[in-house]
């Protein structure tokens, strides 16, 4: 196979670029070319500002290197994400003609970086899906499959970097919406600590939901993306309104090093057992299986661990709910251009009585409380990336019953949604299982503000098995 630019790590081709071996825009005409070529049967792109990424490059170019974390390097934003002077629908015929008077500040640190945007990716409207099957539009599919979704919400991310048109992008998860994906298209996805991205660190969402992680192919990749959305400026110091700071250096040292023996919690169970038929895939089964071994012929401590779910379906269900009751839909010509399953749920938040939700943000705290004393004596705990293997495009949807939709999601990936609510960090990590046809992961959850131990855990799974050398088949 011969070399092409898209064969390089993000931190490669920042590398190149600082030594003048290729010019940004020779990298950013590259990621352009696969985009126009391979995307039209991917869809992981909802938008694609070629235009305006070319007069970055040229000016980045004529600048010179710069320090910035990711200078030069093209990345993909999210469409949930608004950019000004672009329509950033939020997935949604809603907003499908405004374009974005302002940007959002995930796309400002974005840019602070020093890194060239390339397009939006691909979301399921407004991100209230773990699938990304946008009505009217073509499905994010998953490049290792293409009869198979790419996850959600931030599939179209997760599909652009496994097949290569970006080295990184940046999702965002408020229920697993980067990890959901990054496991399905069989890459690394991280969801940083509660307040560890000021930009998007979810102080701003219901219950703190909701925050921005990178997606790439190695570890060392998403740290170095951690690394420049919590310290947009490339100075390592704790940022205005961070909640948790930084620790000791660059979380990217951590990545590369992949140094330490640590305690490993292996979680039993999920908890959505007493609410939903959770039947675990034998390849996710086995994927945990050769983590395990590893781990302890790395001389890791091993233990497992249970977490009560403790009503957790019943106040989960009302959060959700109630996130998608400020969904600027109003009015029944509004409210008509929305998809049954984000109608419903608008429908559904708006009608809850306030002592409800009180309740829900209550029990959310004190399960926070309880996660989070549970996981003390571990580095880290142990899951399945994912219950079910990629499903088929349409699967979530052929019952419409929102009941129903829900519960498949949650069959699907019952290991996510609770760590937004502890507030924790995690990883998700293609270990892989054999003959499997797709790439079957774990996830790594750490303690609030265990980034750089979860990502050094990481870096030494990804030398014994290797991920970043395994490519679908579009590569």
């Amino acid at each position: 196979m011969a070399f092409e630019l898209h064969h390089l790590s993000a931190q490669e081709q920042w590398d190149w670029i600082q030594r003048r071996d290729a010019t940004v825009l020779e990298v950013v005409e590259h990621a352009l070319a696969r985009i126009a070529r391979l995307d039209g049967d991917l869809g992981a792109f909802a938008r694609v500002d070629a235009e305006r990424a070319r007069s970055t490059a040229a000016r980045l170019d004529a600048e010179g290197p710069g320090p910035a974390p990711l200078w030069g390097v093209p990345v993909a934003e999210k469409e949930l994400a608004r950019r000004a002077g672009t329509v950033s629908g939020s997935g949604s015929r809603l907003f499908a003609d405004r374009p974005a008077a302002a940007s959002d500040r995930i796309i400002t640190a974005i840019d602070a970086a020093g890194a060239v945007s390339v397009g939006a990716t691909t979301a399921p409207e407004f991100g209230l899906t773990g699938y990304t099957e946008p009505a009217g539009r073509p499905p994010a599919r998953n490049p290792w499959g293409p009869s198979t979704g790419a996850g959600g919400s931030s599939g179209g991310a997760a599909a652009a970097v496994a097949a290569g048109l970006v080295p990184v992008a940046v999702g965002s998860d408020g229920g697993g919406s980067v990890r959901i994906p990054a496991a399905t298209c069989g890459v690394v996805g991280l969801k940083p600590s509660r307040g560890r991205v000021p930009a998007q660190g979810g102080r701003e969402s219901l219950a703190g939901m909701v925050t921005a992680g990178p997606i790439g192919r190695s570890v060392a990749d998403v740290a170095m993306v951690l690394d420049a959305l919590g310290a947009p400026d490339g100075v390592p110091r704790r940022p205005p309104f961070a909640l948790v700071p930084p620790g000791e250096g660059p979380f990217l040292g951590a990545a590369v090093r992949g140094e330490g023996r640590f305690q490993v919690g292996v979680l039993e169970g999920s908890v959505w057992d007493e609410a939903v038929d959770i039947a675990v895939d034998p390849a996710s089964v086995a994927a945990v299986g050769r983590t395990i071994a590893a781990l302890d012929e790395l001389g890791h401590g091993l233990e497992p661990v249970r977490l009560p779910g403790e009503r957790y379906p019943e106040f989960f269900g009302v959060l959700w709910a109630a996130s998608a009751a400020g969904i600027p839909a109003h009015g029944e010509a509004e409210l008509a251009l929305l998809e049954s399953y984000t109608a419903a749920m608008v429908e559904r938040g708006r009608a809850l009585p306030a002592e409800r939700l009180l309740w829900a943000l209550s029990a959310a705290a004190a399960f926070e409380r309880r996660a989070v004393a549970a996981f003390d004596g571990f580095d880290a705990v142990l899951t399945p990336a994912l219950a079910l293997p990629p499903m088929p495009l349409g699967w979530f949807t052929e019952d419409p019953d929102p009941d129903v939709v829900f519960a498949r999601q949650v069959q699907a990936a019952p290991y996510s949604s609770f760590v937004n609510i502890a507030g924790l960090p995690a990883i998700v990590l293609p270990v892989g299982a054999a003959d499997t046809g797709w790439p079957a992961g774990v996830q790594l959850i750490g303690r609030p503000g265990g980034e750089a131990t979860i990502l050094a855990l990481a870096r030494q799974l990804e030398r014994r098995f290797g991920w970043p050398r395994r490519h679908p088949p579009v590569w």
